[in-house]
């Protein structure tokens, strides 16, 4: 049961994180249309199409920067506590330090679950219109996926090969398939100049096409200078958007992730990065919580300050480690799962001496 301690702790907890957030993102976005009013009034963006970015904007730079807002928030008015001696006085009644900081993991709680349903279900269709705007308006004629040397596995004996892609055209070129038996022999492989999905008749068209195949141990080759066919893919299936994992929910981002492994994707690593951080961020609100309390329980001689700019520092540090290991995870064969866990568990250690110190 909720003392009148905690649900004063509390509600200094979650109003200051809310107020915070309120504060900060309306500066986020003023600061963005100021950067990116130019490009949109040069591409005569509909006004509709620019109010629903900034509402997606919102909820996508919202989530990525709330482990920072949360911070600060619990750091601000911590130190608000620290430097009225309040915090003395609920020590000095007789209420042990583990017992003052159940309100903080209560609404530690609170947050994390919240950021789970925003990184799981909320954000990913928000990130589809945010993504899609900024590379049809503000990153125009920038390629938004990989289009050379694309590979892809498509099930246990089926591969194809192009060797570039034109997503505006939805054209593959110098396209190849390759089709194996069960015992890895090679049944056929056809090849096209161009291989491009015909809408209209929903079919793919192949051109400059041939196929060989080895019959009764004779190879039998087939040529026609255009074929419309069907493959078990879709032609944007042959390279996704580099954004792909982040518009996924969670259900969704497991089978994406499960269909890039079978096929032997390049890249895996960046969208088993994307799921992992997505499990990290609420655990992430306990370990900064315990970290910010720590940091500013304790009345300093610069005030709320001092604790301000060392929180604002352990903040940049966290963002950096999380950056440096996020890549090498994603350019590397360095481990997502390692690269998730190390910068929690470095700080989980940090937040856990300052505790230790704040105690005595």
């Amino acid at each position: 049961m909720l003392t009148i301690i905690d649900k004063y702790i509390l509600k200094r907890y979650l109003a200051t994180f809310f107020v915070m957030l309120m504060l900060f993102v309306p500066i986020g976005i003023m600061a963005n249309l100021a950067e990116q009013i130019g490009k949109m009034i040069d591409n005569e963006v509909p006004l509709a199409e620019i109010v629903l970015y900034y509402w997606n904007f919102t909820l996508v730079i919202g989530n990525l920067l709330f482990p920072i807002f949360l911070f600060l928030s619990v750091i601000f008015f911590t130190s608000k506590l620290a430097n009225n001696t309040e915090i003395v006085a609920i020590l000095s009644s007789g209420v042990s330090y583990g017992r003052f900081l159940r309100p903080y993991m209560i609404g530690a709680t609170i947050i994390a679950v919240i950021m789970f349903l925003m990184n799981m279900f909320i954000v990913p269709p928000a990130s589809v219109g945010y993504n899609e705007f900024k590379f049809k308006y503000l990153k125009k004629g920038k390629q938004d996926r990989v289009t050379t040397n694309i590979f892809n596995q498509l099930n246990e004996t089926d591969y194809i090969y192009v060797s570039r892609f034109d997503p505006a055209r939805q054209i593959g070129y110098n396209f190849s398939m390759e089709r194996f038996n069960e015992d890895n022999t090679l049944n056929f492989k056809m090849a096209a100049a161009n291989i491009r999905w015909v809408e209209s008749d929903s079919v793919y068209r192949l051109t400059s096409y041939s196929k060989r195949k080895l019959v009764n141990g004779t190879e039998v080759i087939e040529t026609k200078k255009r074929l419309d066919t069907i493959f078990n893919f879709k032609i944007d299936d042959l390279t996704p958007v580099s954004y792909i994992a982040e518009t996924k929910n969670m259900f969704e981002l497991n089978k994406f992730i499960e269909d890039q492994k079978r096929k032997g994707a390049s890249n895996i690593n960046s969208y088993v990065l994307v799921k992992y951080k997505r499990w990290s961020l609420p655990i992430a609100a306990f370990i900064l919580t315990i970290i910010a309390v720590a940091v500013s329980s304790v009345k300093r001689r610069g005030g709320m300050g001092v604790n301000l700019a060392f929180g604002i520092g352990v903040a940049f540090i966290y963002i950096f480690f999380d950056k440096v290991f996020g890549t090498l995870a994603e350019q590397s064969g360095f481990s997502p799962l390692l690269a998730v866990v190390i910068p929690n568990v470095l700080f989980g250690i940090i937040g856990f001496y300052l505790m230790k110190n704040a105690k005595r």
